[in-house]
């Protein structure tokens, strides 16, 4: 990641009165009139890019989020790691260049991302239900989540007959 084309000096050296910075990403000089300090070191503003998209961090906020050595933007550290920062099922992190499954704001494997009971994986487009920390096809879906819409519908079916009145 450090350009070897760079002089190496040390991070901070003194020319009269002035002082220069050499920037964590690219190693060279930073003589812009703005710089970043994030992660313990001086960045110019477009070498601080999320290690995923490619984004200038310093386009998108004022934060950035770093895990395993990668630098990451919000969007991409949520999409990889999630709330917890493992895949749900097999409790494994999650590498930054693999596709995720997403679900009520928990990441799985691709290959993870199956039903509990047939363990067939769902795939994008497939209806699910995620209950009790647990992944069902269509077919597989518990009875208890059969009553609980049949017992929802009945009362809103109750409740408009009641605002009618």
């Amino acid at each position: 990641m450090v350009n070897t084309a760079c002089n190496t000096q040390p991070p901070h050296v003194r020319m009269g009165a002035l002082a220069w910075k050499r920037c964590v990403g690219c190693g060279c000089k930073i003589l812009d009139r703005f710089l970043l300090f994030a992660l313990d070191g001086y960045w110019h503003c477009h070498c601080l890019k999320c290690s995923c998209c490619q984004a200038q961090l310093a386009e998108m906020g004022s934060s950035c989020f770093t895990k395993h050595g990668l630098i990451l933007c919000k969007s991409d550290y949520i999409r990889l790691f999630g709330n917890s920062g493992a895949c749900r099922t097999c409790s494994k992190s999650i590498p930054a260049n693999e596709m995720v499954m997403r679900a009520q704001g928990n990441v799985f494997h691709v290959k993870c991302f199956v039903c509990s009971i047939c363990h067939n994986q769902l795939l994008p487009g497939d209806r699910f239900h995620y209950a009790n920390g647990n992944l069902y096809c269509e077919r597989d879906r518990p009875t208890a989540c059969v009553h609980r819409n049949d017992h929802l519908d009945s009362l809103r079916e109750h409740n408009i007959s009641k605002q009618k009145s």
